[in-house]
């Protein structure tokens, strides 16, 4: 990255690293898209068992994920400040705090796994699929996170192309593994649902050799000789990295783990409710990858104006996100009303499963224009290292605002549409709450410190 000083410059430089980070979230959803779309041509239970497997799995991934993304923020503002020398330790602390998570997540799941598998109320057929998902997808946890403080490394220099050529390559890979272990072709054997947890986890250990090939060989990345020195475990640096990442990935761990339990509150309307909610969030799921992308983008772009002490641009770069954000989805949110049918269709063949997705379907759309709001405003408050508020408003908008709405309107109503509402309510409000912090914080940064 460098100093863009014109409007022009500025749009350029945020879109260039905008749309690598674009297509490598994309390529990654579409690893849990296809493993949905394709476990429920496989058959309903499949659907509706890697449906539960995967909301119980993403809070937890995407909750560690967001630990180590503490780490990007922190390399951004040493990037912009040009202290390139203290980059690698950082980048190997982040890698041994990786192995820690991944080690107590092993230790620790299967325990809390058997707990919430005992309490829920589901088809044994449905129930052994998704607990057959989500052991064959633990064999991947290693490589994921290893792999994802890599490509925060890499993102966080600004070379965002580079990690989505890693992802574009190892999307066939799962694609290929998919149809070979769910569904048993040439040889392999129907493993359904838990095929989908394989081929994840195979497609994992392949994105982390491919990272650590590009790192150690190739410039700029082989200049920083990240693997050249042996660091020992340094306690401040873990401090450093989870005072940031505690923050981030407890925010989200709160967002995403919601959806979780709402799809297991889903479970008392039925098989064909879970599958059609499922595969509506998937494909929403889809949609928000734009602006978290947004927001992606704007932590790198404001850490690096941070860092360099040019608070007035990166005051513009947050302006800039937000407005490319709201453009999409007012697109999306049009495309949502008028293809509803099209898109359910890709989840399944059963009429009535297919129109309880459309009807879902219509609230997503409320959905992702708040998301439109709240995601790029929360990546950049994390470019100025900001995250407590974060975690407050999380905590706030979902469990305080989200989730009592929703429950009481679903048993008021008897209607599983009544969760979307609360969380849409929740969503809304935490994103005016952030729009108010991120504005007085530019402020003071601006005439505090310019």
């Amino acid at each position: 990255m460098k100093k863009a000083s014109l409007l022009s410059e500025k749009v350029r430089q945020f879109l260039n690293i905008l749309l690598p980070i674009l297509i490598t979230q994309l390529s990654l959803g579409a690893t849990s898209f296809f493993d949905t779309v394709m476990s429920g041509n496989a058959s309903q239970n499949d659907l509706a068992g890697v449906a539960i497997g995967a909301n119980l799995w993403m809070p937890i991934f995407t909750g560690v994920n967001g630990v180590l993304v503490g780490i990007t923020p922190i390399l951004a503002q040493l990037h912009g400040a040009g202290k390139k020398e203290t980059m690698p330790i950082i980048v190997m602390q982040g890698i041994y705090l990786a192995v820690v998570l991944t080690l107590l997540l092993l230790i620790c799941g299967p325990l809390i796994l058997t707990q919430i598998f005992a309490v829920m109320r589901l088809e044994s057929s449905v129930r052994d699929i998704a607990y057959q998902f989500l052991a064959a997808l633990s064999l991947g946890m290693f490589p994921l996170f290893v792999s994802a403080v890599l490509r925060n490394f890499i993102d966080a220099l600004g070379y965002t192309r580079v990690t989505m050529i890693i992802a574009l390559c190892a999307l066939p890979i799962n694609i290929v593994l998919n149809y070979l272990l769910i569904f048993g072709n040439f040889g392999f054997p129907r493993l359904g649902g838990a095929g989908a947890g394989y081929a994840s986890a195979v497609t994992y250990w392949c994105i982390l050799f491919i990272s650590l090939l590009v790192v150690h060989r190739t410039k700029p990345f082989k200049d920083y000789r990240i693997f050249n020195r042996l660091y020992g475990v340094s306690l401040i640096i873990w401090k450093e990295l989870l005072m940031v990442g505690i923050p981030i990935g407890s925010s989200i761990f709160c967002e995403v783990s919601i959806f979780g339990v709402v799809a297991l509150l889903m479970a008392e309307f039925g098989t064909e409710i879970i599958a059609a909610h499922q595969a509506a969030i998937n494909f929403a799921s889809l949609i928000y990858i734009i602006p978290l992308s947004i927001g992606m983008a704007l932590t790198i772009v404001i850490g690096f104006e941070v860092g360099a002490r040019r608070y007035e641009d990166a005051r513009q770069y947050s302006l800039l996100g937000v407005g490319i954000a709201i453009a999409v989805a007012l697109f999306f949110a049009g495309g949502l009303s008028l293809f509803s049918h099209q898109i359910a269709g890709l989840y399944t063949n059963s009429p009535i499963v297919l129109q309880l997705i459309q009807s879902f379907l219509a609230y997503a759309v409320l959905f992702q224009l708040s998301d439109a709001f709240a995601a790029p405003i929360q990546g950049a408050l994390r470019g100025y290292k900001d995250v407590k508020v974060t975690l407050i408003m999380a905590i706030v908008s979902y469990w305080i605002i989200g989730m009592p709405t929703g429950y009481i309107l679903a048993k008021y109503n008897t209607s599983p549409y009544g969760y979307w509402i609360g969380l849409i309510t929740g969503l809304a409000v935490g994103a005016i709450v952030l729009s108010v912090r991120l504005i007085r914080l530019q402020k003071k940064y601006i005439k505090n410190y310019s």
